[in-house]
């Protein structure tokens, strides 16, 4: 497939799961079989906001994964510092040249042994530009394990512009399409009375809007706030709008 067809393919894609399912199979082709994702919309100063509002996509083992994300080892992990700072593409010879220098902290060093003993050894990392203070994504690019350094930056020398735009568009989309945790999934009524109230009606607006009781307008409001894990229904309206969980075509 010609890069043109597979961005072509990569902006129709319908859902996360298969753009996610494309876009794996497309980095393999070039050496780089494990992949991690990750954005936020709720970053303030040195912290990222709850990990269970982040968008995460990856086919990394789940063992790596939950470690990774639990545990916080990406709050120390050298490439994803460089993510948050830096836009475009950087080899991770970076973190040798810090473990060769002896510029790691105690934390970054546990994560490098971490990666280490999950194969995660020579890759790229993509900062992808942001519009917003509060925003920040990245993508980590793992190659694999039978793959050094110099053999991934050889592959990246020959493809790293295609790859680089490829990656690029795939964060565009992830952008436009819904995204959800398992039991954060609002209901086709929740989404309704939510985008009543974005357009700025009243409970009882709404209540004959929808043909019901302004106390099931209340309890579905009560429960999509708790689906969304806020405290205000201005919160919910604001994260449903960022999921993409309003105003979609598809129940």
């Amino acid at each position: 497939m010609t890069l043109n067809l597979y961005l072509e393919a990569l902006t129709n894609a319908g859902s996360l799961e298969e753009l996610w399912d494309m876009h794996c199979r497309k980095m393999e082709d070039y050496g780089f079989d494990r992949l991690l994702y990750a954005f936020t919309r709720y970053r303030m100063g040195a912290s990222l906001g709850d990990p269970d509002d982040f968008v995460i996509l990856t086919n990394h083992p789940t063992s790596y994964v939950e470690t990774f994300i639990a545990d916080g080892h990406y709050m120390h992990g050298p490439m994803v510092r460089w993510a948050l700072d830096n836009e475009g593409a950087c080899n991770w010879r970076v973190v040798s040249d810090m473990v060769n220098s002896g510029n790691l902290t105690p934390a970054e060093a546990r994560v490098v042994q971490f990666n280490q003993s999950h194969q995660v050894l020579a890759g790229y990392t993509i900062g992808f530009k942001s519009v917003s203070a509060r925003s920040k994504g990245g993508i980590a690019l793992t190659a694999r394990p039978d793959l050094t350094q110099d053999q991934v930056d050889d592959i990246w020398t020959r493809h790293g512009q295609d790859v680089l735009v490829m990656n690029n568009v795939a964060h565009l989309k992830i952008l436009t399409l819904p995204y959800t945790r398992p039991g954060r999934r609002l209901t086709r009524r929740q989404r309704e009375a939510l985008g009543w109230v974005g357009d700025g009606k009243t409970t009882q607006d709404i209540a004959v809007l929808m043909g019901l009781t302004p106390a099931t307008v209340e309890k579905h409001l009560r429960l999509a706030r708790e689906a969304l894990n806020v405290e205000t229904t201005a919160q919910a309206v604001l994260k449903a709008a960022l999921q993409n969980q309003m105003f979609v075509m598809d129940a």
